[in-house]
């Protein structure tokens, strides 16, 4: 069985936790382990985070959207998306400790991190039309038992 869940909401950073519970919620139904459930919770923080404060310069008035589907094999894809000022370079956004936003005193790990959790990442953007973040993980098997 395929699922299939999109949300949309501001650009506030108050609802990067919103984002991260929300997918949580919905990959929960696989029945992943909690190190599965984490790295997922983990990648969604930050590339929301990225999004809002790197695509948007933290600015409200803006929109970021989340699909996340899965199928039967426990194969889940996340797609994270701004329609901000897009990234000039994204090989060098990559690579460990770069950020673009120094004087915020950003660590510069977020795709980084990203990278180690999910499968698979893919950075899409296009300068002055936004980002996309396009993640995949397969779940391991669930050794559940049921009645």
């Amino acid at each position: 069985m395929r699922n299939e869940m999109h949300v949309e909401f501001s650009s506030v950073s108050q609802n990067e936790s919103f984002a991260r519970v929300t997918v949580a919620s919905f990959v929960a139904q696989l029945d992943p382990t909690m190190d599965e459930l984490t790295e997922i919770k983990t990648v969604v923080s930050e590339a929301v985070t990225n999004a809002i404060i790197h695509g948007y310069n933290n600015e409200p008035d803006h929109k970021v959207s989340i699909t996340c589907r899965y199928d039967e094999e426990g194969e889940v894809e996340i797609v994270i998306r701004d329609y901000g000022v897009g990234i000039e370079d994204v090989d060098e956004a990559r690579q460990p400790l770069y950020t673009s936003k120094p004087e915020l005193e950003r660590s510069g790990m977020g795709f980084t991190i990203i990278e180690n959790f999910m499968d698979s990442v893919e950075v899409i953007s296009k300068h002055g039309e936004g980002t996309s973040v396009y993640m995949k993980k397969q779940l391991t098997k669930s050794k559940t038992v049921y009645n």
